[in-house]
C-alpha cells in the first residue's frame, strides 16, 4: 500500500502529471523535460525524485545525458485499485436509480 500512497502523491501535482504526458510519448533527456516549465531546475529535479520514489519514472544514463523514461506498471496498479470502487459506485448508484424507479411506478 506504501507505493500506492506513494504513486497517487505523485500524481496528484499538475507539473508532474504534466511530465508523465511528456514521457508517455518516450524517454527524454532531463533537460527536455526541464525545458518545458518555468520552474527552476532545482524544482523539476524535486518532482522527478518524488516521482522516482514513486516508481513511475526511471534514470538511464547515456554518457553525460540523463534520459528519463515512463514506468506504466505502478500507474496500472493504482488505475485497477480504482476500478474496484468505480464498481462498488456503479452497483449502489443502480440500486438507487433502480429505487427511485420503484417508487415512480408505485405512483
Amino acid at each position: 500500500m506504501d507505493q500506492l500512497t506513494d504513486v497517487f502523491a505523485a500524481m496528484a501535482h499538475p507539473s508532474r502529471r504534466a511530465i508523465m504526458s511528456r514521457l508517455a510519448k518516450g524517454p527524454a533527456r532531463f533537460s527536455d523535460v526541464a525545458q518545458d516549465f518555468d520552474t527552476a531546475l532545482n524544482a523539476v529535479t524535486k518532482h522527478l525524485k518524488v516521482m522516482e520514489r514513486a516508481g513511475l519514472i526511471e534514470r538511464t544514463r547515456k554518457g553525460r545525458e540523463v534520459f528519463i523514461s515512463l514506468r506504466p506498471e505502478p500507474m496500472r496498479e493504482a488505475a485497477d485499485w480504482i476500478h474496484r470502487y468505480e464498481q462498488f459506485w456503479t452497483e449502489r448508484l443502480d440500486i438507487f436509480q433502480q429505487h427511485f424507479k420503484d417508487k415512480r411506478e408505485k405512483h
